[in-house]
């Protein structure tokens, strides 16, 4: 699939967003009871312990970790393992799985938004309008059945404060999504778990039972280990803000399964909203993007294959399938289907 990078992004990005979803109704129900911070503890602490154990079975091509990526993964670490899951265990026991899964949405909104303004990525009508209809979605979601307003609810709006501060996890691991993958997601786990655990003591969180610490540990482990693992993938390949917004398919997925955990009558702003959602989702996984573009020359290391059209060097003996080390480009223009990867960060 070298030649269809848009469908390859969308499909790491879809399963990213299902290992995701699977994963909240276990977090609504594991989690009822403990206390946030050691919530976020226990998840990203699953996630670290689970890619440090994949590493020695697992090729995880990539520029290595450098000192250079330390700000961005303590950003990671504060706003994605630390503020991020502990507003958002802490809204879903009072929003239930349902409400707060369909507000987790708006999390592609705001990193659409960064990925603009930090990596100027390139969106077009089509991912605009998919924007624009999933903010809709989440203005719906807030209304009650009566047609009043519901944003004083302070669950919703911690979980709204969640999807705020995982875009800015988003735009961070962006930088970072061509270096190790298992590497970055074990690093940003253990910090984030330190963080958290930190917060617990200091909060005088208790210590919950055994069955929900291994529930817990098993969500962190396929939610956010995995799921990451499977999200940068999809960036190196479409960039933040179409991963983002690919990724809203998580939310329907923890939603529907929501109900079978917490039985919930839905009214018509979870329909109506439903439907907003399913509406940006598809102009966004059916997107084509191709023309005329140039490439400059230059130098530099991150995954690459050599049948990508762009990685033509040779090696002796030849070596196939994605691997990383320190390559040139010489001046190239070229017209496919491209998104906003590493080499495709053109203007138009």
């Amino acid at each position: 699939m070298t030649g269809r990078p848009l469908l390859t992004g969308v499909l790491l990005a879809l399963a990213s967003a299902t290992a995701f979803g699977l994963t909240l109704p276990v977090l609504a129900w594991a989690g009822a009871g403990v206390g946030a911070a050691t919530t976020a503890a226990l998840l990203y602490l699953g996630a670290s312990l689970a890619s440090l154990a994949q590493k020695p079975f697992v090729e995880d091509a990539g520029a290595p970790l450098t000192r250079a990526a330390w700000p961005a993964l303590l950003v990671m670490s504060l706003a994605g393992a630390a503020v991020a899951p502990t507003l958002l265990a802490w809204g879903l026991q009072r929003t239930g799985p349902v409400t707060g899964g369909l507000l987790l949405n708006l999390e592609a909104v705001w990193t659409a938004a960064l990925a603009a303004l930090m990596f100027h990525e390139q969106l077009g009508r089509r991912v605009l309008a998919a924007l624009g209809l999933m903010t809709a979605g989440g203005v719906v979601l807030s209304l009650r059945d009566d047609g009043g307003l519901g944003w004083n609810s302070l669950g919703a709006l911690a979980v709204v404060g969640a999807t705020a501060a995982w875009a800015l996890d988003n735009t961070a691991s962006r930088r970072l999504a061509d270096l190790r993958v298992l590497t970055v997601v074990a690093t940003k786990g253990a910090l984030g778990a330190v963080l958290t655990i930190g917060l617990a003591l200091a909060r005088g969180e208790r210590r919950p039972e055994a069955w929900k610490v291994a529930a817990l540990l098993a969500a962190g482990a396929t939610g956010y280990g995995f799921s990451l693992r499977l999200y940068v993938l999809a960036q190196r390949r479409v960039g933040a803000a179409r991963t983002a917004s690919i990724f809203s398919l998580a939310p329907f997925i923890g939603a529907a399964l929501g109900l079978l955990v917490v039985p919930t009558a839905l009214g018509w702003p979870h329909l109506v909203s439903a439907a907003l959602f399913t509406a940006g989702v598809a102009l966004h996984v059916f997107e084509r993007h191709a023309h005329p573009h140039h490439h400059h020359a230059t130098e530099h290391e991150h995954p690459h294959r050599h049948d990508d059209g762009h990685h033509e060097h040779g090696h002796e003996p030849p070596f196939v399938g994605e691997h990383s080390h320190w390559h040139a480009h010489h001046d190239l223009e070229h017209s496919h289907e491209h998104a906003d990867d590493l080499h495709h960060g053109h203007s138009h």
